[in-house]
């Protein structure tokens, strides 16, 4: 007997599962919410102490990002388990998205900006500083309203086509997902080792990032969906290998493989967009004309 047989309520007439069975991946939810929380609260921690001078800042920055991630984590869990379990709901979806806005749109934000943008250093003109704090915040809230729209176009469209629809036969996002953008801002944290940055050009190079990652959410661009992938289908012994080296490089090597795992699945969808447009052009190019040849 499977988990959906026996999650079903043996009173209904039409095999719904049992009322309690709802409350499995609202769980999950629920631990999606409290560890954006936590990344708030951990950035804001990070910031009161650089502010002060006191030490433990990086640290409480690394808990921010970390907390995003084990969210990311988790909201992969939440809609799996709906799935499996014959638990969707438009409830669960609604609470999926706040969830979503909180977790990946307002904690990548106030970590983007107490990280990056807040503890500049010294040796620059004060109006410098000031360009690059308002720029800052308006960079960061962009990337939360990008994160929001995101999610909204996400919810209204039923059967939304990417701009370069790939194979029939697989699942794609239609734009950057937005806990792949707060898993790259999380990422890049971690990987300097949550040390808030104090030089204004790689303040400048963070917010080009953080710009390129909320025009990524909006676009039509064609991102490869994990949801296709299950469980119950047999696999190669390779997938199985690779999988084990990631888990193994994640426990071991996390901040460069963090790194590297959020930064390609961002890059594919640009490499995904340029491969379709070089692709096109050369479908639509003329045919080479032959050579006139004169006699005499």
């Amino acid at each position: 007997m499977g988990l959906r047989d026996k999650l079903v309520d043996p009173k209904s007439p039409d095999r719904r599962p049992r009322r309690a069975a709802y409350a499995l991946p609202t769980l999950f939810t629920a631990g999606n919410i409290f560890l954006g929380y936590l990344s708030i609260l951990a950035s804001f921690r990070g910031a009161m102490m650089a502010a002060t001078g006191g030490a433990g800042a990086a640290e409480q920055f690394g808990v921010a990002a970390k907390a995003i991630g084990a969210a990311v984590f988790l909201d992969g869990l939440d809609g799996r388990i709906a799935r499996m379990t014959n638990t969707t709901s438009d409830f669960g979806r609604e609470m999926d998205s706040l969830a979503d806005v909180v977790s990946f749109g307002i904690a990548p934000a106030v970590l983007a900006f107490s990280w990056g943008v807040q503890f500049l250093g010294p040796g620059m003109g004060d109006k410098i500083r000031s360009q690059i704090f308002n720029a800052g915040y308006f960079i960061s809230f962009l990337f939360l309203l990008c994160g929001a729209a995101r999610l909204a176009r996400f919810n209204v469209q039923k059967n939304p086509i990417p701009k370069n629809p790939g194979r029939p036969d697989r699942k794609y996002f239609v734009g950057l997902p937005i806990p792949a953008a707060a898993a790259m801002v999380a990422a890049v944290v971690w990987a300097f080792g949550a040390e808030p940055l104090a030089w204004w050009p790689a303040s400048v190079v963070w917010l080009g990032l953080l710009l390129l990652l909320g025009f990524l959410m909006v676009s039509t661009w064609r991102y490869y969906s994990f949801k296709g992938i299950g469980l119950h289908k047999p696999y190669t012994p390779l997938i199985v290998i690779l999988a084990g080296a990631v888990i193994y490089g994640l426990w071991n090597y996390s901040q460069p493989m963090w790194l590297a795992l959020a930064g390609g699945y961002v890059a594919s969808g640009i490499l995904i967009r340029i491969g379709g447009s070089i692709r096109r052009r050369l479908r639509h190019a003329p045919a080479p004309q032959a050579p006139e040849h004169q006699v005499g």
